[in-house]
């Protein structure tokens, strides 16, 4: 029987009951250094990667801190490094692998140091080999489904003087009752489902999170009721596909009924969700998004192509016309809605003509936002196995085309919103100035004007007096109580 089977003979509450157990434990050898060497043991946790990645590093910071660490937010300062790793794009790989280059020398300035590395990424055998094989300096390996276990693997790293691996291959139940530091107090992410069944063709992601399972219902309205107690203010539902919420429980129920739900929370002004999947949009969930005075008139829709052709080679399971269709009515049902998307360049047998579809596509839809990228490899999906790889040249050109065609749309689409009123959740203030504060209207634009710190947090009206290419300048018109 493998470690893996003989934890889920464990009830989740004995194993909930031992982390606490080992926690309480550091904590008073941590406590003791303090005492002894008048110096709290510091930590960092850098991430990569989604949301879904920034919502595992608040909980992985809420035990830190529970253990009695300090975060701190430069490497040099630490006791304790946590990589928390993406393996979607090559990119994020190559910057892990090159970050923990430049930090063993960290190791020998401070003997005491852990080098911990999580995430994604090890959930694939042959990264954990690499780490294993090339970078023996690395104290902690774990991977996402068994980042509860944290502080028992943490124990075993600082008793043992020997580099710990434990990366369970599979998903287990989803664990409640897990607490996180959330980085913002206004706006909060919360998970109601892990994994994914999609299998899309380029994407590693249902090998590294596992399957779809969906959290109860009653857990996730109990977690959103704690956080508006606490003073949040903008919820966003996080999934790899949340259109597919409901469908491992044993209730009927769906995202629509969740989101309805959701909104009739006492206390909640915004409702965001990501990602929503093209092939399970339902007219039921457009009309919800429609009826519900919280959720906010924005939509995120990855098409990631728009050729057929190249659709049908991901395996996505909608076409472009379906794709168009699900669009016009979104559109219909909520005039001035903001749609955002996912666009792949460079996908495997995509030639010019279906480049071109994806920007006429681009065109037809009018996003106001995208995420692009280029294709990359990802060792096990089926389309790095794909013959009629396009050049690396060819597609940094065509990410340069597309980038030339849209950027100008986005700032026509920031223009049109001259002298227009936006109601603005006040998130915090600018980079650029402490008199400037930013926020986002339901939209999802990021909207900057003048005002006092103190309406942080609060809902306010702004007239856009200046438009610029991706963000919107503006003057205060309303504050909270007034509208």
């Amino acid at each position: 029987m493998s470690k893996r089977e003989t934890l889920n003979l464990i009830s989740v509450e004995d194993l909930l009951n031992r982390n606490d157990e080992v926690v309480r434990k550091i904590r008073e050898i941590n406590d003791q250094y303090y005492r002894e060497q008048a110096r709290q043991k510091k930590a960092i946790i850098v991430t990569y990667g989604c949301q879904m990645n920034e919502h595992d590093s608040e909980k992985l910071d809420a035990m830190l801190q529970e253990m009695g660490y300090l975060t701190v937010k430069k490497l040099d300062q630490a006791d304790l490094i946590i990589f928390n790793t993406c393996c979607v794009r090559e990119n994020a790989e190559l910057k892990v692998y090159g970050n923990l280059g430049r930090i063993k020398h960290l190791k020998t300035k401070n003997k005491d140091l852990v080098l911990a590395v999580c995430g994604c990424m090890m959930q694939q055998p042959h990264i954990v080999e690499e780490i294993k094989k090339k970078y023996k300096f690395v104290d902690l390996v774990f991977g996402t489904h068994n980042l509860h276990n944290f502080p028992t693997l943490l124990e075993e790293t600082l008793s043992g003087g020997r580099q710990v691996v434990e990366v369970w291959d599979s998903e287990g139940d989803v664990i409640e009752g897990l607490k996180a530091n959330r980085k913002m107090d206004v706006k909060a992410f919360v998970n109601i489902m892990y994994g994914c069944d999609n299998f899309c063709a380029y994407c590693i992601v249902p090998y590294t999170r596992g399957r779809e399972r969906s959290r109860e219902a009653s857990d996730i309205i109990e977690e959103i009721e704690m956080l508006v107690s606490r003073g949040v203010r903008e919820i966003t539902l996080l999934g790899q596909n949340v259109n597919s919420y409901g469908k491992t429980l044993s209730e009927p129920i769906d995202f629509a009924d969740l989101l309805k739900m959701v909104n009739e929370i006492k206390g909640v002004e915004r409702i965001r969700f990501m990602t929503s999947h093209p092939k399970d949009i339902s007219d039921k969930l457009l009309v919800t998004m429609a009826a519900c005075e919280h959720v906010c008139e924005y939509l995120h829709l990855p098409v990631q192509a728009g050729s057929n052709k190249i659709l049908k080679a991901m395996n996505r399971h909608y076409t472009r016309e379906q794709y168009l269709a699900t669009v016009k009515r979104a559109k219909e049902l909520m005039p001035g809605l903001s749609i955002s998307t996912d666009i792949i360049v460079g996908f495997p047998g995509e030639s010019k003509e279906d480049f071109e579809e994806t920007l006429s596509l681009m065109r037809e839809v009018g996003y106001d936002s995208a995420f692009t990228f280029i294709y990359s490899k990802r060792t096990g999906t089926p389309a790095a196995e794909l013959e009629n790889q396009v050049s690396e040249e060819e597609k940094h050109r065509r990410m340069t085309e597309l980038l030339e065609m849209f950027n100008p749309m986005v700032k026509e689409k920031i223009k049109s919103y001259q002298d227009q009123i936006l109601e603005v959740l006040v998130e915090s203030t600018s980079k650029s100035s402490d008199s400037v504060l930013m926020g986002r209207s339901r939209q999802h634009v990021t909207v900057n004007f003048e005002g006092d710190k103190d309406l942080i947090g609060k809902l306010v009206k702004v007239k856009a007096t200046e438009p610029k290419s991706f963000s919107i300048f503006g003057e205060i018109t309303e504050v909270e109580q007034d509208i």
